[in-house]
């Protein structure tokens, strides 16, 4: 949401670095999106780093190793991640298709809803701010050309919680 001077003009921020814009905004987004899932009947204790996992678990699932691998955090954070979220009921664990003693890890029909709650969340969240105080297409466009820039033309690394 834009600040405004008592003109009306839009005030700028040019004393704040970049990242710390970025970050912020990141974060604003977020709560504003965990408040409103919470509000939609969601007030579970389901954070981003939830639904980060279920989305690299997606529909075929994975091993908690891979998992790890997928978030950037170690075998133990992802094994903790696992069994809280198996006991809470929005992932469990099945045999391998390749056999021996590997697990794999899917989603729930709980995580599936949840994750579909989120994404209308998160698009009516998304459509209010382009419409009232933000330029989405443009906002979307530049930090489309920084990720690249800063990326190269590589595959686009995974965004991981390291925050």
């Amino acid at each position: 949401m834009t600040d405004h001077d008592t003109s009306g003009q839009d005030t700028a921020e040019p004393d704040i670095e970049l990242a710390f814009l970025l970050g912020l905004g990141f974060q604003l987004l977020l709560g504003e999106f965990t408040r409103r899932l919470d509000e939609a009947g969601y007030a579970d204790g389901l954070r981003p780093l939830h639904g980060m996992a279920f989305q690299a678990l997606g529909a075929s699932g994975a091993t908690a190793t891979e998992l790890a691998e997928r978030l950037g955090v170690t075998k133990q954070a992802a094994g903790q991640l696992v069994d809280d979220l198996e006991r809470r009921g929005y992932l469990r664990r099945t045999p391998h298709p390749e056999g021996g003693r590997k697990k794999l890890v899917v989603l729930t029909e709980a995580a599936t809803a949840h994750l579909g709650a989120a994404g209308r969340v998160l698009h009516e969240l998304e459509a209010e701010l382009g419409r009232d105080s933000v330029d989405l297409a443009a906002l979307r466009t530049e930090l489309g050309r920084l990720v690249r820039t800063l990326n190269g033309d590589g595959p686009l690394p995974a965004l991981r919680p390291s925050w």
